[in-house]
């Protein structure tokens, strides 16, 4: 049985697929059921092996999917060409047949693509690698006119449930441009409980983010890894758990 994927709701070309997975589907036993994709979580291997070869067998056939060791940074390679697992955090391709893909559980994956159809991107933006520049590094390999990027915002802690310190909140207004700085702000509501901690909304920080590189046709976003137990993994509610896989490729 075909594990039940997300599909970007977005005017992708017909060369383009994209997907994200969800928990459902898989083979993984607890804490970790059922569908992890990410070795490094705790899994056994055996399981995140058979997983893998599940969501490779529901992509076009003979499609190489390929990973990346990701450390919440800005670095973004191209895919299938940096021998195994490269430190990155991000990935693109022209090549048909290569799918990028990053692994989440929390942070924010971000696909996206030419409205050409000919390259695409996937990118893990954490706070972290969203605050240092992640998505501009990412638009910035892929070379392409930013009026013809097209963005899906796919399944990240939503922004009633990510709570921050005020380090957060500090860095991302020290790095706006001045005319940005009110729409950062209202990313951060501050908890009515918790003094000087923040409710942060990732999906605005991105797009204030993308529209700053000229990126406007932005979809996605609304969804909360943290609130939707049933089909989402979330490392800040469960602490060990496993990890969603977004995934695009040129068909």
């Amino acid at each position: 049985m075909t594990p039940p994927f997300i599909e970007p709701d977005w005017p992708a070309p017909s060369s383009v697929v994209a997907l994200c997975t969800t928990r459902l589907g898989g083979c993984s036993a607890a804490p970790y059921e059922s569908f992890n994709l990410a070795h490094h979580a705790g899994d056994a291997d055996s399981s995140v092996a058979k997983n893998r070869n599940i969501l490779a067998a529901a992509l076009p056939l003979g499609v190489q999917l390929s990973w990346l060791s990701q450390v919440h940074g800005t670095a973004a390679v191209q895919a299938g060409q940096g021998g195994y697992y490269p430190s990155a955090d991000a990935q693109w391709s022209r090549s048909q047949g290569v799918a990028c893909a990053v692994l989440t559980a929390d942070c924010l994956p971000v696909l996206l693509c030419s409205a050409s159809g000919d390259i695409v991107a996937a990118a893990h933006a954490g706070w972290r690698g969203l605050l240092a520049g992640v998505l501009e590094t990412t638009v910035g390999a892929m070379n392409t006119s930013t009026d013809e990027l097209l963005v899906w915002l796919g399944p990240a802690i939503g922004p009633a449930a990510f709570e921050v310190g005020p380090d957060v909140r500090e860095g991302f207004l020290a790095a706006a441009r001045p005319s940005a700085v009110p729409a950062v702000t209202q990313c951060f509501v501050p908890n009515p409980v918790r003094r000087e901690h923040y409710f942060c909304d990732l999906y605005a920080l991105a797009r204030i983010r993308l529209d700053a590189l000229g990126v406007t046709n932005i979809f996605g976003g609304g969804f909360c890894t943290y609130s939707d137990s049933e089909r989402f993994y979330s490392y800040r509610r469960d602490g060990e758990t496993g990890r969603m896989a977004s995934v695009i490729l040129l068909r």
